[in-house]
């Protein structure tokens, strides 16, 4: 049997420290899964230059996901001809779920008037504040407002009042999902449903070698995908794959799952956590 391990990951809080943003913890084994040509495929809430940035600093050369499963970006020629229903956006094939981010500011102007005083969203807040808020630098403030799929908010209301604003936005057609800082507003789309679709791209088309941008290696006829997250947000992600892999965090819980088998529940926090259960997991008999 042909096998191929793909490790689709959450950053903050997950692979990136909730309080540093650093990945030093997990730097071994992000060179040992490279190593090893298992693709490290970023699913977060994030943005596509903040994502673009990270990759870059940890070198990866995989796809990615952005804004909670809005968009998946293909670096061209990541695999061997384009993926049907995707589109060529500079350096990528870029498959989306959502509609735009301004359809959702529209929609929050026209319907949520009644919850205004209990939220305020990205696109309303400056540079300076979304830093104080998560404690990002400028520049990473800056790429974190460039929203193109998404409106996350700041909730400020109680959790009664925050029932009734995600019923009335769900009404008219929104996703509403909790991260771990920020509420999201987004059509229906999920870290799990982009997750699905990019794994069945592994199984019908031949993809570079994580190793390489020129090595190409044939299709697969078993795809394993390794999920990890913190988040509620990451529950989707988490509930479709092989293996669920959910990560200690310093501020709430393990999200509760469906699901009762091939979950693991790191010890430790983010990146260490993040680790510590993949080196349990690549050492174990579930991906022989």
């Amino acid at each position: 049997m042909n096998k191929k391990i793909l490790v689709f990951t959450d950053l903050d809080g997950t692979l990136l420290d909730h309080y540093t943003y650093q990945t030093d913890d997990a730097q071994e084994m992000i060179d040992k899964l490279k190593q090893d040509n298992i693709a490290i495929i970023p699913n977060s809430s994030k943005t596509f230059p903040e994502i673009e940035l990270i990759r870059q600093q940890l070198s990866l050369h995989s796809p990615f996901i952005t804004e909670n499963g809005a968009a998946i970006y293909i670096p061209v020629n990541y695999f061997e001809q384009q993926p049907s229903d995707t589109r060529l956006e500079g350096q990528y094939w870029v498959k989306s779920f959502s509609h735009s981010s301004e359809h959702w500011q529209s929609l929050l102007k026209e319907f949520a008037g009644d919850f205004a005083n209990f939220y305020q969203g990205f696109s309303e807040m400056s540079v300076s504040e979304l830093m104080a808020l998560t404690d990002l630098s400028e520049d990473n403030a800056k790429m974190a407002k460039q929203r193109q799929y998404s409106e996350p908010l700041h909730w400020t209301g109680d959790q009664a009042t925050q029932t009734k604003f995600v019923a009335c936005m769900e009404k008219q057609g929104a996703n509403v999902l909790q991260g771990g800082r920020f509420l999201h507003i987004s059509g229906h789309c999920n870290k799990g449903q982009a997750q699905q679709w990019l794994a069945q791209q592994y199984s019908q088309y031949a993809a570079l070698s994580s190793q390489s941008e020129k090595t190409l290696i044939a299709p697969h006829d078993e795809i394993i995908t390794i999920a990890l997250g913190d988040g509620k947000n990451d529950i989707a992600m988490l509930e479709q794959a092989t293996i669920a892999v959910q990560i200690k965090s310093p501020v709430h819980d393990f999200p509760s799952l469906e699901r009762n088998n091939n979950i693991y529940q790191s010890r430790q926090y983010g990146p260490a956590g993040w680790a510590e259960c993949l080196q349990e997991i690549l050492s174990s008999t579930l991906i022989c």
